[in-house]
């Protein structure tokens, strides 16, 4: 007997540079399965910082920064830990008096897997 565990992707969660603020607001929608391996990406033209409960800072990202977190993805359907169903990331200027990114955006990714 074999068993095949397929890898899927979720949709490309985006929030464009004009849309970036001094305060935290969300990219995209909340993950619709528990996350294998995410990977995140500001392409915005100034540094950013992201959140995952749009309060506490939890990392900051370059301009054409990414982060890429595998976090079980070479585990079994069952074991390791995920990243849960229902997170939400936030993304906030680094620099709150500095100046607003003019380009680009930023984009989070997520993979999970399917028996």
């Amino acid at each position: 007997m074999s068993i095949a565990i397929r890898f899927r992707a979720e949709p490309l969660r985006s929030l464009a540079f004009g849309a970036t603020a001094p305060t935290y607001m969300s990219v995209g929608t909340e993950l619709n399965f528990p996350a294998r391996i995410i990977n995140v990406q500001n392409l915005t033209d100034q540094s950013m910082l992201f959140s995952f409960d749009g309060v506490v800072d939890h990392f900051i990202l370059p301009s054409g920064g990414f982060i890429l977190l595998d976090v079980t993805g070479n585990r079994t359907i069952t074991t390791g830990f995920f990243i849960a169903e229902g997170t939400q990331l936030f993304v906030k200027w680094a620099n709150p008096d500095g100046p607003a990114p003019q380009s680009g955006g930023v984009y989070f990714s997520a993979f999970h897997s399917e028996l």
